[in-house]
């Protein structure tokens, strides 16, 4: 492994090129890779006034923090299954679609992929803006609900609002409206050809590729959590809440 200080004097292009991942730690920073490749991480930390040990350290980091599997995420409660797809949502609202916007909106290019940058730049933030509102959607209804029945599950509630869950729709409603997200891409993946580039293809193009593929690749898994492990889960916490209040109602 190279010494820090041999990192600290490679290029950013150089850097990027060896770990895409050094281009979301970049952009955490504040740095856009893309504008800088020729620079070296010692050069653009100092314009930028972060320490490369630091960046260094982020990357490393990140490289240590897996996602739980699928298998893990089962064995969990109801409420740390939310807890984790809220800390997803806020990750892709936060740092992945930011990072990808500013890909789409700063990267120039050889003139080769000026048609396609056009166009992603008015494909990518209609596809930003409809993701954003499902998150948004699905924490105030699906996860709203679910905090709901917790509360009655723990008794918090008194009786007649507690009741109001037989008027609402269903889980089992909610799991019917509930779009999957393994299409949400689609007009990217056939605008990039299946997310497809010659070997040569410039650095910057390579991330923005790898980012977009990724992402689709993480919403797929998203959606999959929710609807095998998530929706079961709250179906059946519905089902015992519901057999619990009839039994109250019936003992009154």
């Amino acid at each position: 492994m190279a010494s820090s200080s041999d990192i600290y004097k490679k290029s950013i292009g150089d850097l990027v090129s060896e770990n895409h991942v050094f281009a979301a730690v970049l952009h955490y920073f504040g740095i856009s890779f893309f504008q800088f490749e020729s620079d070296s991480l010692e050069d653009v930390c100092r314009k930028f006034k972060v320490s490369p040990s630091q960046v260094v350290a982020e990357l490393e980091s990140w490289a240590k923090s897996p996602d739980p599997s699928t298998e893990e995420l089962y064995l969990h409660p109801i409420e740390v299954l939310v807890g984790y797809l809220k800390k997803k949502h806020r990750y892709f609202m936060r740092q992945e679609l930011p990072f990808l916007s500013t890909m789409v909106a700063g990267i120039t290019s050889n003139p080769s992929f000026d048609s396609l940058l056009a166009d992603l730049r008015l494909l990518f933030p209609l596809f930003a803006d409809d993701f954003i509102h499902h998150i948004h959607e699905e924490e105030d209804t699906l996860f709203e609900r679910i905090r709901f029945l917790q509360e009655i599950e723990r008794n918090n509630l008194p009786l007649q609002k507690a009741l109001m869950v037989f008027e609402m729709a269903s889980i089992m409603d909610l799991a019917e409206e509930h779009e999957a997200h393994d299409d949400e891409m689609e007009g990217i993946r056939k605008l990039t050809a299946n997310y497809s580039l010659k070997k040569d293809a410039p650095i910057a193009i390579r991330v923005l590729y790898h980012e977009l593929q990724k992402l689709e690749q993480e919403l797929i898994i998203h959606a999959k959590i929710e609807n095998d492990l998530l929706f079961p889960k709250a179906v059946e916490l519905e089902k015992e809440v519901k057999r619990s209040l009839l039994q109250k109602i019936k003992s009154n």
